[in-house]
């Protein structure tokens, strides 16, 4: 279980809004709460935790949620390597100056007397 009281203020924020955007996903699509829970596979409380953003929720039942109401085709892009920003800079500050070829990597020469 995670410690509500450890976690950052900054993610408790993210959280909570993720449970707001997704109480007002069902509510647009005027799905009542029992029938979301029933399509997700969960109970109405896991389904109330969830709209509050409740850090204690498994990463599954949102994905789940998000699923019904048709929201989950961006999941696969959350942690995407091409837009890990800071991760990309980390790279490329690793490149290296120079490359050179190693000794046994080099082109052997060519007798010219043939």
């Amino acid at each position: 279980m995670i410690d509500k009281g450890a976690m950052p203020v900054p993610l408790k924020r993210v959280l909570r809004k993720l449970g707001q955007d997704i109480r007002d996903a069902r509510r647009r699509r005027r799905m009542p709460v029992a029938l979301l829970a029933e399509r997700a596979s969960i109970n109405r409380v896991t389904l109330g935790k969830i709209e509050k953003g409740d850090p204690g929720v498994s990463f599954g039942n949102y994905a789940m949620t998000l699923f019904v109401l048709g929201l989950s085709d961006r999941l696969a892009d959350l942690a995407d390597v091409r837009t890990d920003a800071t991760g990309l800079e980390l790279d490329e500050e690793r490149l290296p100056e120079r490359i050179r070829l190693s000794s046994a990597g080099k082109p052997k020469r060519q007798d010219k007397a043939l």
